[in-house]
Parts: structure tokens; sequence; C-alpha cells
């Protein structure tokens, strides 16, 4: 346990490089040297203000949940004061999220305690009106800047929220990516009508961020805030520009510290100027409770952030509530969501010979089905090595549907050519007969394989896609009832790994326009298109367990 004093000793000497300073004092040079601030008289012990960032239903992974409740207790039976906040993406990305659409992970958050939140994009993959369940399920208080009603331009959630210290007041201000309209589901935002009535004051230069995030700063002052603290779901890379942590610090003034989520960027200690010239502290822990991000704030007023990986108590009565949480999550596993009249296969039907990784099947299509519909898409791939379990005819559990996507890959949808689709049909059907992984089953076109021809796909020496170098294998390809066009440009919808991630060696789509980013995982798709585009129930048009003929064999 003297792991925590170490901590806070380390912290201490990193005041040397890596120190903030309330605006009114903060250095203005170009020389990145730290001063001391002026002592609060109000501060009587140390403040510690720990924060997460993109758990991601992560609750005893790593450091865990119950590790940052013991951090916590521990930390004030030395005499700290402790404060708790997380900066996002906490309710999504394991299937206990998943099945408990993420009210376990609130019930957790509120039993470790955390006294304020921010929203990230995945806070809203379980639909509007779910989000606003899970907001007043917490004991905290979400907060956003930039998180509007179009209808009336208003706040949606109060900008910031204030806490009291030893008489000093701490303003925490929530600002999330305006990303989220497409890393979330963009119809969750929109009314019947398609209309969007929500937003997060999105524009090309980041202009109306900035200055609902300044407008939420200035307010906090006049309301006597001492410090200010961003809790900014916004990430560093450029993807995300221009509405950055940092560019957020650099068009503002008046944030004492910026706690950074959604590029899952592990970010001990930055120094950045603020549009005044004064500095700016900004910190992210990564993702998965792999780091607990510690801001310290001394007696004398010195204030730097550090992240800490390598503590390994637990508090009993916090492992034990998740303990117990996970039990319950088991149990709702056998929860029947749906039902089927007919089998969905992976394999040979009457054998146990798997097919999916060669040849369409009727769970294959249903599972491609399901990520063209809510991404809305032209058209989707999915490889068959991610479809891993058959569904028999009858009831359909929560438990089965997560066998058949295991792996937590997440939707995505992005613009692609013509051309490079082929480039990809080419590259799933290069071994056949033989199986593979990547052989993708399709919703919204059809073609032929003549497996005579033998493949021209060169790939390079880790087995990625390079290029077609002669006669195609893949013959008559149609989008609907459309041939396709090389040059046309179409909106394709998969999942992270394998348009983001090379999975399975397709390459063809890196460099390409992203339009919804890891919007919700592909277990979840599959029961949001059963439950919301099937009415609950897999009827005759998936009777066939050979597919719909969308993959063929040519004559």
């Amino acid at each position: 346990m003297r792991k925590i004093l170490t901590a806070l000793a380390v912290l201490a000497m990193l005041l040397t490089t890596a120190c903030a300073q309330t605006p009114a004092t903060a250095p203005t040079t170009a020389e990145p040297t730290p001063t001391a601030t002026e002592a609060p008289a109000q501060l009587q012990k140390d403040l510690v203000i720990l924060y997460t960032n993109d758990v991601h239903c992560a609750v005893d992974d790593a450091i865990g949940y119950a590790g940052l409740a013991a951090y916590k207790k521990q930390l004030e039976a030395e005499g700290n004061h402790v404060l708790l906040v997380d900066v996002g993406d906490a309710v999504q990305g394991a299937p206990i999220g998943t099945v408990s659409k993420g009210s376990i992970i609130i019930d957790i958050m509120n039993e470790i305690g955390y006294d304020v939140a921010t929203i990230g994009n995945h806070e809203f993959d379980y639909g509007m009106p779910r989000f606003f369940e899970l907001v007043e399920q917490a004991k905290f208080p979400y907060v956003s800047a930039n998180f509007t009603d179009l209808k009336t331009g208003k706040q949606v959630l109060e900008p910031y929220t204030m806490l009291e210290v030893d008489g000093l007041q701490f303003a925490f201000v929530g600002i999330t990516t305006p990303k989220t309209l497409t890393s979330s589901t963009p119809a969750y935002f929109q009314d019947e009508t398609g209309e969007f009535v929500y937003g997060f004051l999105q524009d090309a230069k980041g202009e109306k961020v900035y200055a609902a995030v300044q407008s939420a700063v200035d307010a906090a002052r006049a309301a006597g805030a001492d410090y200010v603290i961003g809790l900014a779901h916004l990430g560093v890379t450029m993807d995300a520009s221009p509405w950055t942590s940092s560019e957020v610090i650099l068009n503002t003034s008046g944030i004492d510290v910026v706690l950074d989520g959604h590029s899952h960027s592990a970010l001990e200690s930055e120094r950045i100027k603020n549009k005044n010239g004064e500095w700016t502290l900004l910190s992210s822990t990564g993702t998965k409770l792999e780091s607990i991000g510690m801001l310290l704030l001394t007696k004398s007023g010195n204030m730097t952030t550090g992240l800490i990986s390598d503590y390994a108590e637990k508090d009993a009565d916090v492992d034990g509530f998740i303990k117990s949480a996970q039990a319950e999550f088991e149990e709702m596993l056998g929860a029947v969501v749906a039902k089927t009249d007919v089998d969905l296969t992976i394999n040979e039907p009457g054998t146990d010979v798997r097919i999916v990784r060669n040849a369409e099947t009727n769970l294959g299509d249903l599972c491609a089905d399901a990520y063209r519909a809510i991404g809305g898409a032209d058209i989707a791939i999915v490889n068959g090595g991610g479809v891993r379990a058959s569904i028999p005819a009858g009831d359909i559990t929560l438990g089965q549907i997560i066998s058949v996507h295991p792996f937590g890959n997440s939707l995505c949808v992005i613009e692609a050519t013509g051309q490079e689709i082929l480039d990809a049909l080419e590259m799933s059907v290069r071994v056949m007969p033989e199986e593979n992984g990547g052989f993708l089953q399709v919703s919204g076109l059809s073609f032929e394989i003549n497996v005579k021809t033998p493949s021209s796909v060169t790939l390079d020496e880790n087995g990625l896609f390079v290029s077609v170098d002669g006669d195609r294998r893949v013959q008559n390809v149609m989008v609907g009832d459309q041939p396709i066009d090389p040059a046309k440009t179409y909106t394709l919808a998969c999942h992270d790994y394998l348009i983001k991630n090379a999975g399975d060696g397709y390459t063809m789509f890196q460099d390409n326009t992203l339009l919804q980013d890891a919007i919700m995982l592909d277990n979840q798709v599959l029961i949001n298109y059963i439950t919301d585009y099937l009415g609950g129930v897999i009827g005759a048009d998936y009777a066939n367990p050979y597919g719909q003929e969308r993959i063929v064999a040519a004559q």
C-alpha cells in the first residue's frame, strides 16, 4: 500500500516538469518553466482527482473498478481529499454492457462513488431514450457544454458542475466530440422524418465548440470557480480535428487542466498554451482501466497529473458487488430476446462440417443484413471467421447472440469504390474451395465464383492484400439489380477489424472516408436487427441453410 505514497511523491517531483496554474498566474513566456501558485488559504490538505476514460465495460480488467475503489479509499485514509470523475465511453464495449444496456456499469460507478462524468460517443449506443434513463440512473451528474437540442438551441445537459473542497470551488466542464454523430448511430440523433434534432455544435472550423466551451468556462469563473477542469471526450488524433483536446485548449482560455478521452491515448502529462499564452495541463489514461489518472493539487497550489498502472489491491466490497453484477449478467444471458422459425447455421446441414468460411449460409446472410440495415449502407460484408456459432430453431437467448459474434468488433461504414469492393471479393475467394476466415458473407450484392480460374491475388510477405494481377474468379457482380460500377462510390458497412485494421489482410479500405466509426458492437448490431427490423422473429426469408443465392458457383 506504500505505492500510493510513492505515487504522490513522484507526482510532486513531476512538478518540476509538468505544472499548471490558474490562468491569473500562469507563465506567459515561451520558456515552459513552471512556477508555484500562491497557496490557497482554504485548502487544508492535498486534493487528488482520480479520473478514468474509455473504460468500455472493462469492469475487472487490468486495475479494474475494484482496484480503483481500493485506491480511492487508501488515498482518503492517507489524509487526502479525493474526487472521482469519468471522461466518457464507460457503458459500452463488452457483453455485460450490451446485455444490460449500460445499467450494470452505471450501478458499479454509483457503488464506487463517482462525483461527475461527461458523455462519450458510446453513451448513446443504446438509443436516445436509454441514454436519458442511464443519466437518470447515475447518482452523479453528467455534463456537456456542447450537446445541444437543435429545436431549442439549448444544452441538453448542464455545461458544468461545481464541487467544493475546503471552501475552494472546482468547476468540471464537459465537452463531447462532434464525431459522436458518426461514431454512434446517426439515426439516434434524428426524429422520425430523418431530421437531426440533437447535435454537438459541429462546424468545419470548430468555432462553435470553442465558443460553447469558453461560455461555460466564463460562467463557471463568474460563479466563483477557483479551478476549471475540462472533461473532454475529444481525443488527440487528427481524425478528430478540429475538435481535438489540444485544439480546444489552443482556442480557449481559463481551463487549468483537460482530462481527455476518445482516442484511447495514454498521456501522463502534457503542457499546452491556451489562446492567452497560459499553460494548461492535458492528460488521458488510455483505455479499459490499464491506468488510473491522478490529478494532484497540493496545499501549496501546485498542480500536476500522472498515471498509475501497477496497482494490485482490490476493494472487497466493490469486488463483491461486481461479482454479484456479473452473476446477474450470466443470468441475463439466458433471457429470451427473439425467436427463429428456422435453423440458422454455419455448418453443412445435418453435419458438423463448417461451411461459413467457404460458402454462403443463412446465418451469414442474416449477419450481413444486420450490418447493412443498422449502418444504412448500400452493401455490407462480414468475414465468415467472425460468425462463430449456429442457432437452432426456437427461442433465441442473449447468450446465443453473443456466441455468434463474441469478439466485440464494432460496426463501421465507409465510402468504397466498386473497384475496391471487387478486389475485396476476389481476396475473399482466393483459396476456395478451402476454408478462409476472411471469406465474405454479403448483403446488398450478389456474384458468381469460378473456382476453376486460378486466383491472381497478390499478397505481401505478411499476407496482406497487394493487388489482383490476372483473371478474376469473381464474375457478374450485381448491386441490387444493377451491375457493379467499378468507378462508382458506394457506402459499405462492416466492422473495424476488417475495414480499419486490415483484418484477414483486407488493406484496400484503410484510407477510405469513414462515415460512421465504431458505432455499435457486432452482437448488438445483430440483436437490434432481429428485434427492431424483423419484429423479433426470423422467418421464411432465411429458411434455406445455404442462403439466398447471393454467392453461387459459375456454370
